[in-house]
């Protein structure tokens, strides 16, 4: 991870270990590493989103050890400094920097640690659409709805997961959240 840090410019790096801090604070639900990524890109970094994430993945360990041991700043750089000697300077003076504005501010308790083991709902879109023809048959007519779910997983990546329906199934999937509204009321 040392190696692929160093590619990136120090101001998203930054944006990356502000973006770690909200999410652990659970003041965003994750952080989108595609579109980080994809910015690191134009920058010209050569940078996949894997890598990127393990990043991510990696800078959340280390930030919420952190919390969880109530190391202050020089103790957190001091133990970066034993641990992994490989880190670069940009990255050790943005860590140090972040920490000591925001890392105080992390909530450690059991209760969020239990909770963020499911993930998060973060968005939901669908569409209609019809299935006009195809090349085995020429008139299908055939409505259905894509429906496009964004879900920050436990480690605070956020993903998509599409899946097509068919309108009975959307009438049901409907009747469902119908339900679940009428049940929540009642709390």
């Amino acid at each position: 991870a040392a190696d692929k840090i160093r590619l990136i410019p120090q101001d998203f790096f930054a944006e990356l270990c502000e973006q770690i801090i909200q999410h652990l604070n659970h003041k965003i639900p994750g952080i989108n590493t595609a579109e980080l990524c994809q910015r690191i890109q134009t920058s010209g970094v050569d940078i996949n989103t894997g890598d990127l994430a393990k990043i991510a993945n990696t800078l959340s360990f280390l930030f919420s050890t952190a919390a969880r041991n109530n190391l202050s700043t020089e103790e957190l750089v001091t133990t970066l400094g034993s641990g992994i000697g490989t880190l670069p300077k940009h990255a050790v003076q943005v860590i140090r920097h972040v920490w000591n504005e925001q890392g105080k501010a992390i909530a450690v308790s059991e209760d969020a640690g239990n909770m963020a083991t499911v993930g998060q709902f973060v968005d939901m879109k669908w569409k209609l659409g019809v299935a006009m023809s195809s090349d085995t048959c020429r008139s299908l007519k055939y409505p259905y709805v894509t429906v496009t779910l964004t879900v920050a997983d436990p480690s605070g990546q956020i993903t998509d997961k599409s899946f097509e329906m068919t309108i009975p199934q959307f009438k049901n999937f409907f009747r469902q959240f119908k339900e679940m509204a009428s049940v929540l009321e009642t709390v």
